[in-house]
Order: C-alpha cells, then structure tokens, then sequence
C-alpha cells in the first residue's frame, strides 16, 4: 500500500491505525554520562563468560535433562557436587583431562539420577557451535563500551578441551585482559582471581563494575569493593542495569535490525525520491534503510528520513504463490506493493515463555492479550464499515481450500500427514456460530506491549485477516502451548511447567476467552488446533519453497522444509483426538455376529489352519470410513477378494510344500535358496507382471525368467505334487502347471496381484510401489501369512527387506530407489539391516559404535555387527548400514545411515549364529566385521546425522508386522493341537475329554483373541494417527504378541508330546521364532517401560487419594 492512502482518514486501514499501524522496536534513551553520583569515573567493565556472554552450564542442563529424559537438576546437582574439591572446579582449575573429567562426571551424574547419563552428550552440546554462542546484546554493549574509552574484561571459569585449547568461544579482541582459570589454575570464587584481573587492568577495584550470574562469584567481587550486577537469564536485563551505571546507551541505532540482504535490497532512490515528494520540503537528507531480523514471508525495513522515522513491509521479491501475502490492493513504487507505518516506541516478546518476568507479570501479559483479542472479536462491523471486508460465512471451507491450494503450490515431496490432514479437513468442518474480524495470524509476538505495564498497545501483521469464525484466532494463539522451546520459528513452551511459569494453560486461556466474550465453550476445539497447525504447515512449506529461489527473507528459512513434517504430525494429532471425540458420540452400527471357533469340516494338510470364520446377519458393513474392522467379512471387497486370494493360494500352494522346504532347510544344500520358493515367487511376480499389463498401479516390471520377454499371464495353478513328475510347463517344470491361461479383461478391482502387499498406503499414497493396503488391511492379511514360515517370503512381505524398502521408499532419492528398490520390489535381490553390535546393548540404538568417517569422496566403515538377519543369502546385494559419524554430537544425531553393496572389499562374514540350534537357511542370522570398507559419499541416506531418525521410521508398519504374524503361529498351533487331541487316546478316553486340555484349548483361545484386538487396534490407530500417536498400543502389542504366542504353542507342543519338538511339524520352529521375537522386536523390558511411561502420564479416570479409607 502506498503512503497516500494509508493516511488519508476515510481509509479503511486508518480505521485500524491504533491496533495496526504501529511499529515493532523500542529504542533506548538515556543520559550520555558514566559517572557515579559520587562523582567517581567507572574504568573497566569485567565479564563473565557462561551465564553473562553465553548461556550458562546450568540453563543448557535444564534443556538437555529434558530433551533425555534425565531427571531435571541432575547436572546441576553434580555441578556443585563437594564443593570446591569436585570434579566440576577440579576441571575448571585445569587438574583433570577432559578425558578423566567426563568419566568421573558420568559416574557421579548417574549415581544421583539412578539411570545411565551420557555426559559427553551434554559435554558435547555446552561446547557447540550452536550453543556457545555470544549474546548479540552483549556484542553490542561491548561495542560502546569501548567506544567510550573504558576497558573490558572476560574472568571464566572455564576449561580445557581435549585438544588442549582453552573454552573460550569468544572473540578475544573485544577484550583488553582475559583472564581463565583453567590456565591460572585458581577458580572464582577465590579473591586472588579477582586481583590478578584488577592488577592486568592497573586499575582500583572501585574504578571497576563486574557481572556474573553466581551470587558467591559477586559476593566475592563485592567484598574487594567490586560494582556488581547479577544477571539472571535475560542479558537485557543486565545491560539496562549496566547502562544506568555508566550513564549511556549500550544500544545502537535500532534494535533488532541488520544491513539490508542482497536478496532482499530494494530501490532506494527511488523510495527517497517518493518520500520526499510526499513527505514536503522537511524531509532533507540522506535516506537510512535498514532490515529488521522479523519476518519469514515479507521483509521488514526500518527507514529514518530527517526526522521521520518509519517501518516499511513489503512483498517479497519474485514470483509468489497464489493469494500469498496479500498486503496491499494498490500499485508500488519499489517494485512489489509495500506498505508504511509510523515507527513508535514498545515492547515485542519474541520468547512467549516470558523469561525473566515473574509469574504474576506472564500472567498479566496472557491477561491483556486475552482481552485484547476479545476487544478484535467485539467490533460492530457494521458501525466501522467492515461488514465488507471480507466474505460472509462459510469461513473453513474456504481457508481449508485456500491453504491447501497454497500447499500444492510449493509441495517438493509427499508429507503423509499432509495428505491425510487434506482428506479429513473437509469431512469435519464445524458449522460457524458467529462471523467476526479474524486477525489470522494472532499470537504473542504479533502483539505490542507497553515497555511498563500489561497493555497492548498494537496488533501488528494483518495481512491475513478477514471476517470469519472468531474461533479460529483463538486456537491459533494458543500454538506455543503445543510447541517445544527449541522450535526454531515459532518457540513454545510445551516441554515447560506453564503452572510454575504463571502462563495460563491452553484449556485456561480459552476458558477466560469464552466468559469474557460471554459464550459457551465449543466442543470440536480440537479441529481447530489440527487447522491451525495445518494452516502453518502450509506457510512453512511456502517459505522453504521460498528459500529454495532466494525469495525468503530471513536466513533460517531452508531450515522450514524439516518443519512443516514436525507441524503436520501435530495437526493429525489433533485430528486424532477431534475423531475420538467425534466416534464417542456416534451411534453404535450393527454388531457382527461371530462364531467363535475355527471351521467346520474335515481337517486335512491342505486346509489345517483353522482360519477364523465370521458371519454376519446381513453382510458385514464397511461403510465407516476408518473404523476398527476386527473381521475380514468386514473389508472392502477389493480388500476381501485379495484376502480370499491369499488364503486360496496358500492351501493350494505353499502349505503342501511345507515338508519339502524343511527338508531342503536342514540338507547340505540349505545355504542356496529352495528352487521351490523361487518358483512359488515367480509366480507371484508374474501374476503382478500382468496385472501391471492391465493397467493396476504397479511398479512396472518383467518376469524374472531369462527366457521370458515380458508378463506371462496366469491367474490359476494347481499343485500337483511328486505324483507327476513329468507334468511341466511355462518356467516350473515338476512342480506346477498352468491349468488356466488367460487375457486379464478389464476387471481391475478384482484382479488384485499378491505381491509387495506390505507397503501401507501412508507409505506409499499413489499406489506406485505395492497394493495401496492400509495397516489394518494388511494385519489380516498378514495373520493368513504368518501361519506359515516360509509364506511371506513367497510374497515378497519379509523382513528385513521390508523395512529396507519402505526405508528406500520414505528417504531414498530417486538413483538410490533406481538402483535398489526396484530390483527389491521385483524379488531379484535380498538384503539385510546392520545395527546391531556384541559390545554394546543395542536395543538402544544410540548405543552402536560401528564408525562413518570421511575420506576423499567416499566414507570409510568399520565396525562389528551381529544377529545380521539375511546376510549370508547369496541373493542379499545390500547392506543398510548404521555407524556413527559424529560421535561428539547430540545423543540422537550421532549416527547416519549407509547403502553398502555386500560386493564391497573389507566385510568379512565370519559365522553364521543359531537360534535353539537353528540356522534359519539360507538367509540366516550372521556375525560379521566391516573392516575399511570404502561406500561412495552419494551411498549414505538423507545425509549424515539421520541415522536414529531413519531407523526408527524405518519401522514404520513393520513396527508390527512380526506381531500380526505371530497371530498367524498361534492360529495355526491351536488348530494343528486340536486336530491332535480329537484322534490321541491316553488313559482310556480321548485327549480332548481331559479337562486339562479343555482348560489349554480354552486359555489359548482367548488369549489369540485379545492380542489379535491389540494388534488391530494398534494398526488402525497407526493408520488414524500416525505411529506417534499409536506409541502406547504399538508398546503394547510387543509386550503381548510374542509371549501369548509363546505360550499357545507351548500348550499345542505339550498335547502333541515329543512330535511336538520334531520337525515334522512346523511346531518347534513357531516356537522358536517367538521366543526369539522378544529380543528380536525390542526386548520385553524396553517396551514394558515405555507403556509404564505413557500410563503414569495419562490422568487416572477416577482422582482418588492414596491415603487409606478409614
């Protein structure tokens, strides 16, 4: 907008211009005089480093302990632990290594919080880059100090680092003396540390003022006639103080402001020309043109033209998204539409925490920001002449379709949370009560304050405002309460005690909204929070979009990409818990009527499953889009044809098998792949093969058969055993025929292939790469896999390539997905997952210690790793490989992830390991050594540092994939037990007439029956909420899962006798593998811990006190 019509009176915006036109930055005044009033001239200003020049030990503690689950205090604690004769002063007085200091400080930290501490983690973070980093306020002060002609000083207490260098992160030309213990060997509070500064000085210690944040390092000071100044978190507060004593400004032109970016300059000729024009014959001079540090989406500048002080907000340069920043409706004169706004005097609160205020005072600021939106919401639109502002009703509607076009505008990679959001948005829509003037944008640091009292004296950053649902502001204000401290952008206070802080809570603020306004409260708020933060999910992605082309104007902004993944999850959060409220209140559908036992009919090998059957009334319905289907009558028909599929090609294909491939699994040859899995899975590639042909969405592909040019089209095959050996066709001479051979026509919802089954359709959206299943879709599918061993291999569903390629899938770029993924997803490779080390208890992945370094254009590994599963099959091409690559990093950004080809020289299989005696051929479980093996630096995946990050999303839906199979064991157990008890006779009467073996059929029952609900439950939450949210059931699950399957197959072996620990039957081996499964899935303990976690977190239904009842 240009000047003219910001001030003409009759203009809308000047009806605003006490809550908008108002600029954002206060200048300091003072009297330009350093004497006392005594007279006395004040010589030196001495510092002290940590706590005053950059954060304090203590303040990077607090956040570390949280961010670790450490309990709070704990380095504090060991901090002032004995006094001078700890190892923390020892350190600091130069008596100890690094080395010798980070192990005693260990020990003594985890002796006080009774877990395992890893101090050099913290170590690492106090002496980062990132962290040690000077306050800009006190570089400023610093600064002007000096211009006055007074010395200063820097007296640490501070250490050594291990490469024998002293930690002083600082730049010591700022400073006429530095003083460090660690070099003098004497700490603060000692008085002789005190008089060696004062003697480097030549000065009296009157002539002197001190600042320190340790009340016996000022004590000390004071006591030698010192001036001191505690500074208590806030520098700013330190440097008022410190400005009062010296009698001049310690603040430089204008806060908050920096020379103009390259990018971001803007004609100021021209600009000058204009003002001058407009501004009449006073405005002589020089133009000065500055750039504030605020603004993500249009650059602010402060500009001074003789006496006029103004701020201008412009569009940014280039080419926008649609309908972005819409700040102005006329022409410019700089190139893009700006507008211009008196610069004035006032308080802006960056941090909405507050810190340094007491809690009375954040509660006031809370108070005052309450009402003031309020006030916004009261406006009589008419009687101000804005019932035209913007459009009447249907306010949600049409941001969700304006932020979604906005999202699609600058999308660079598929977000799942974002489609998700994008889907369920529309469908819960609330019905608007009141239209208001919305400020769209309203939160802490839009807000100017008076620099002496709670008052607003401005709202700044209208651009987004319009008439529409009040509501939507309010929840809006409210994001700090939902974001961490350490949120780059916008900070908040969630990992806080907001009681203890005096800030109201989410569920208060919105409270005190309501009765001021005199409403009742809503009941969908939380669809309002998924908005919102779906709303800044959208404007993160256009500035990192943005910042790709220079267009952004604050320098974090390429930092926004990872972001708008962390504010999406958020969003889904919230639309998790709207859809639970919502599914409270929906009326109860048809219940399923379920027989409870296992088929009717006679048991054979090719049938001895004993799949549940259900039934229904009338057919089951599907109808709730993402309800708990807990039966397969309830599937879509797509969904329930593929599942009849499954089961058909399994009794008729892989169960009579069975014998053949355990006898090729303990024979000479069982370290060379079953030619009849291979077959079996051929058939399966070709079937997907055709049905690409048809025009499914499929990876396109050929069949695997040299001699085969492209898709061999079968949909039916009969097995027909070693009884006709000479009965051989197409590619599987002896063991199958094409009985059928046909044209697949045009029936694409039923022709669905059995192939890549796997990969959920969070994963995978566009249905590229596998079936487009849900998580809850493949858990059925996946419990008629799991009750054979060798059946998800035949369909390309086992692990570990599952988890490989949906890894692949998620963070691969496209030549990794060129050269690995594709040839996985045909079935043409196998591969294995490296993590797990015999040094260390690798359950906690921080733990590994296998190395990543750089070497020319390559990186370099070495490493021990074991229980590698897959890695001696001769058909495994690729290693996923997890080290570290900065060890002195942050606990959980240590490790990167490596693509390695198993050709690669220098990995060294040395033995393969068993399981209760069982190899597990011919992939098998290996111990293995990477010795100076050489990966090319384009190998390693999402970039160095992702390595946790990758592993855990890795899992993904296999986090449960091994508990929906062992569902598949248990049902096979029990029917193969039943079988068994119904024709053994013991002690005159049938097996099945004792009652012990009544009570075993019955436990092993019910105990199927709730693990199987646990693990839908888990899936459907997994696809509802995101793996995040499903924490608890997903836990939950793997406690459950391994050992009821345990225990059903130890029933099933007892009533089997010694045949039941024979390899006749598939007993010992379902045995085995789910005894296994409580390590191999995350020990028991780990998951025991996190559910106890969660459950103490989660307020109990009934509050009641612990005393007795008397």
């Amino acid at each position: 907008m240009c000047i003219r019509r910001l001030l003409h009176p009759s203009s809308l915006h000047w009806a605003w211009r006490t809550t908008v036109l108002k600029g954002t930055w206060r200048r300091q005044q003072g009297t330009h005089c350093w004497k006392r009033s005594g007279g006395s001239t004040y010589r030196a200003v001495i510092f002290d480093m940590g706590g005053v020049l950059i954060p304090s030990p203590g303040t990077v503690a607090a956040g570390w302990e949280v961010q670790n689950h450490i309990p709070s205090g704990t380095i504090l604690k060991a901090l002032t632990k004995d006094g001078e004769n700890g190892p923390w002063m020892r350190f600091m007085r130069g008596e100890m290594t690094t080395e010798g200091f980070l192990e005693e400080f260990e020990r003594l930290c985890s002796e006080i919080a009774k877990t395992s501490v890893p101090v050099d983690s913290f170590f690492s973070l106090l002496t980062s880059e990132q962290v040690a980093k000077q306050f800009p306020v006190m570089t400023q002060a610093i600064s002007q100090i000096r211009a006055k002609g007074l010395q200063t000083a820097v007296l640490s207490n501070n250490f050594c680092l291990s490469n024998g260098k002293s930690f002083l992160p600082l730049d010591r030309k700022q400073f006429d003396v530095v003083v460090e213990s660690c070099l003098e060997g004497v700490c603060k509070p000692d008085p002789g540390i005190y008089q060696l500064c004062l003697e480097r000085l030549g000065l009296q210690p009157s002539e002197s003022i001190f600042l320190d944040d340790l009340g016996s390092n000022l004590k000390a000071a004071a006591s030698l006639g010192i001036h001191t100044i505690k500074q208590v978190e806030d520098p700013e507060t330190a440097v008022k103080e410190l400005e009062s004593l010296l009698g001049f400004p310690l603040h430089v032109g204008v806060p908050n402001t920096h020379p103009v970016r390259k990018s971001m300059e803007i004609p100021k000729d021209a600009l000058e020309k204009y003002l001058k024009d407009l501004l009449g014959t006073g405005a002589t001079g020089p133009l000065e043109l500055l750039q504030f540090d605020h603004g993500q989406s249009n650059p602010t500048y402060f500009i001074r033209l003789a006496d006029h002080q103004l701020v201008l907000r412009k569009k940014p340069p280039g080419a926008l998204l649609p309908s972005a920043h819409a700040i102005e409706r006329e022409f410019s004169i700089i190139g893009t539409p700006f507008y211009l706004m008196e610069y004035c005097p006032g308080i802006i609160y960056k941090d909405p925490s507050l810190p340094g205020l007491e809690p009375s005072w954040r509660q006031a600021v809370y108070t005052a920001m309450n009402q003031v939106l309020c006030k916004i919401h009261s406006v009589d639109l008419q009687a101000v002449g804005l019932d035209n502002y913007g459009k009447q009703g249907d306010y949600f509607p049409r941001q969700v379709r304006t932020w979604t076009k906005q999202y699609r505008a600058a999308e660079t990679s598929t977000i799942p949370a974002m489609e998700r959001l994008i889907q369920w948005l529309p469908l819960h829509l609330p019905q608007q009560q009141r239209t208001t003037v919305v400020h769209g944008d309203f939160r802490l640091d839009n807000l100017l304050f008076h620099p002496e009292k709670a008052e607003v004296l401005a709202v700044l950053d209208w651009e987004l405002s319009t008439l529409g649902d009040p509501f939507a502001d309010v929840a809006y204000s409210c994001l700090a309460h939902y974001l961490p401290s350490s949120f780059p952008m916008l900070r908040g206070f969630r990992d806080q005690d907001v009681t203890k802080l005096g800030i109201p809570t989410a569920e208060e603020y919105f409270r005190m909204y309501c009765l001021n306004m005199g409403i009742p409260p809503i009941e969908n708020w939380n669809f309002y929070m998924a908005f919102s933060f779906f709303r800044v999910a959208a404007i993160l992605q256009g500035v990192y979009k943005r910042s790709l082309t220079g267009q952004a104007s604050s320098a974090m902004a390429k930092e926004s990409g990872k972001l708008t993944w962390f504010m999406s999850d958020l969003a889904w959060d919230f639309a998790v818990k709207e859809g639970f409220h919502v599914f409270k209140e929906m009326p109860a559908t048809k219940p399923l009527i379920r027989s409870l036992h296992t088929r009717a009919g006679p048991q054979s090998f090719l049938n001895p499953t004993g799949v549940r059957s259900y039934s229904s009334a009338a057919e089951a319905s599907y109808e709730a889009k993402g309800g708990l289907i807990i039966s397969p009558e309830g599937l879509s028909p797509r969904v329930r044809e593929l599942y009849d599929r499954l089961r058909h090609f399994m009794e008729q294909h892989v169960y009579p098998v069975e014998p053949e491939l355990q006898r090729h699994q303990t024979s000479v040859e069982r370290w060379s792949p079953s030619p009849l899995i291979e077959d079996l899975k051929d058939l399966q590639l070709r079937t997907w093969c055709c049905l690409q042909q048809a025009g499914l969405p499929y990876l396109a592909t050929h069949c695997r058969k040299e001699d085969c040019s492209g898709p061999v089209l079968i949909c039916h095959t009969e097995f027909l055993g070693e009884e006709s050996p000479s009965a051989t066709t197409g590619h599987v001479p002896g063991r199958f025929i094409a009985t059928t051979v046909l044209v697949l026509i045009l029936e694409k919802a039923k022709a669905e292939g059995l192939w890549n089954l796997f990969l959920p359709l969070e994963t995978d959206p566009e249905k590229k790469y596998g079936a487009g299943l849900t998580n809850l879709e493949y858990a059925h599918l996946c419990e008629v896999m799991g009750m054979s061993l060798y059946a998800s291999e035949v369909f390309n569903c086992s692990a570990p390539d599952t988890g490989n390629m949906e890894l692949l899938v998620r963070y691969g770029t496209e030549e990794q997905k060129a050269c690995w993924l594709v040839p996985l997803l045909e079935g043409k490779i196998r591969s294995c997952f490296a993590m797990t080390e015999p040094q260390v208890a690798s359950s906690d992945a921080s733990n590994i210690e296998a190395s990543i370094t750089e070497e020319g254009g390559s990186y370099v590994l070495n490493g021990h790793k074991w229980w590698i599963s897959g890695i001696l099959d001769p058909r495994c091409k690729l290693c996923v490989f997890m080290g570290k690559t900065d060890p002195q990093g942050p606990r959980h950004r240590q490790q990167s992830i490596l693509l390695v080809p198993m050709d690669t020289p220098g990995i060294k299989v040395i033995r393969p390991l068993t399981v209760y005696g069982l190899d597990d051929a011919p992939g098998g479980h290996g111990e293995v050594r990477f010795e100076h093996v050489h990966v090319p630096k384009e190998n390693i995946v999402l970039g160095p540092g992702h390595g946790f990050e990758i592993a855990q999303g890795r899992l993904g839906p296999g986090r449960i994939h091994h508990c929906m199979r062992l569902i598949g064991y248990s049902e096979r157990a029990l029917a193969l037990m039943k079988t068994r008890v119904k024709s053994r006779v013991a002690f005159g009467k049938p097996l099945v007439e004792h009652g012990t073996i009544l009570a075993d059929i019955a436990q092993s029952r019910v105990d199927i029956d709730q693990a199987r609900l646990l693990v839908l439950k888990a899936a459907h939450l997994m696809d509802v909420a995101g793996n995040k949210a499903a924490a608890l059931e997903i836990a939950m699950i793997k406690m459950v899962a391994p050992s009821m399957a345990y225990r059903v197959i130890d029933r099933a072996i007892q009533a089997f006798g010694a045949a039941g620990l024979s390899s006749d039957y598939p007993l010992a081996h379902f045995f085995a593998w789910a005894r296994a499964l409580r390590f191999a899935d995350g020990p028991d303990e780990v998951h025991q811990q996190t559910v106890a976690k969660i459950e103490l977190k989660t307020p109990a239904r009934l509050q009641e006190s612990a005393a007795p009842r008397l």
